[in-house]
């Protein structure tokens, strides 16, 4: 199974076997558009990752970690001097084992496929456009089905 994300038709897509099982509408971050590049710019990567990590306790109904940064945003990261030789090093060393990479970096992290905000909507403003930090929303049903599904591991694929 894999899971990909396609941000300007704003579906994740269900794949078994190169065939598409499942898809589901999502909400994306505030600044969609771009691909993530920095702590706070509320925008979903774009890029090969994988489920590093799932909470069955979310304040976000359930959730699964996507494992940003990933290699190439290290690269990025280091040769931008966003982040150090040692946090490129740990980030790299992550991805080898398949496991969570640093989240408190200055590339960002904590980006997360996950259920709805529990809050009660409030009215439309600048900062409280609608969309999430960065990550991908589903709703509830949707989530519990591809929680059900998911295993650690899952690649996950977001494109343009």
């Amino acid at each position: 199974m894999q899971i990909i994300v396609r941000k300007q038709a704003r579906l994740l897509l269900v794949v078994v076997d190169g065939v598409q099982e499942r898809a589901y509408p999502v909400m994306l971050g505030r600044n969609w558009a771009a691909d993530k590049a920095v702590e706070g710019d509320e925008a979903t990567p774009l890029g090969e990752f994988y489920i590093c990590a799932k909470n069955p306790n979310s304040r976000f109904f359930l959730s699964m970690c996507i494992s940003y940064p990933n290699a190439e945003d290290a690269e990025r990261g280091l040769s931008g001097d966003l982040i150090t030789a040692a946090e490129h090093a740990a980030i790299l060393e992550a991805i080898r084992r398949r496991a969570m990479p640093p989240q408190r970096t200055r590339l960002g992290g904590e980006i997360y496929i996950h259920g709805e905000d529990p809050r009660p909507p409030q009215a439309p403003s600048a900062s409280t456009a609608p969309g999430t930090r960065g990550c991908i929303g589903l709703k509830n049903s949707a989530m519990r089905e591809l929680f059900e599904r998911t295993t650690l591991g899952t690649p996950v694929i977001i494109t343009p």
